[in-house]
């Protein structure tokens, strides 16, 4: 691959051999009563709550305070779903690490001034949503693992 064609997401750490440069997105799959809170960012789509890992902080301190900046909310997570690189568009990407978390606090989900809208949805409403198809494996992971047995 030549240099001047190479991606902004790709490192050549030696002639021909290149490496993803990414940032990481931890996001929180979170139970309140049977609803997922989703957020819609500004290109209409509905994700899920966290965001950019910080130098030197554990994905899930990250992901428990991006989730009390966003919602309002304390969290104790619980498992790691899954991992992707997500295209956001032909020259951005983004490494996303989703977990999982049921709530029994009494805080009330409310959206910062970071998004559109929050909206709480029940596990059958999401696959109809605009929202990457990763997001919506992981909210079915989630509840596939938190369902009672």
């Amino acid at each position: 691959m030549p240099t001047t064609a190479k991606p902004p997401f790709l490192v050549e750490r030696n002639p021909g051999y290149f490496e993803y440069q990414l940032p990481i997105s931890v996001k929180l799959v979170i139970d309140i009563n049977g609803k997922i809170p989703l957020l819609k960012n500004e290109r209409n789509e509905w994700e899920l709550p966290g965001g950019k890992l910080e130098v030197g902080e554990l994905p899930v301190v990250c992901v428990a305070r991006e989730v009390h900046e966003e919602l309002g909310l304390t969290v104790t997570v619980n498992s790691i779903l899954d991992t992707w690189i997500y295209e956001i568009t032909p020259q951005r990407h983004v490494f996303v690490v989703t977990y999982g978390a049921g709530y029994s606090g009494s805080e009330t989900p409310r959206a910062s001034n970071e998004h559109k809208e929050l909206g709480l949805f029940a596990y059958d409403e999401v696959r109809d949503l605009n929202m990457p198809a990763q997001y919506k494996a992981s909210i079915e992971r989630w509840q596939a693992l938190s369902a009672p047995r």
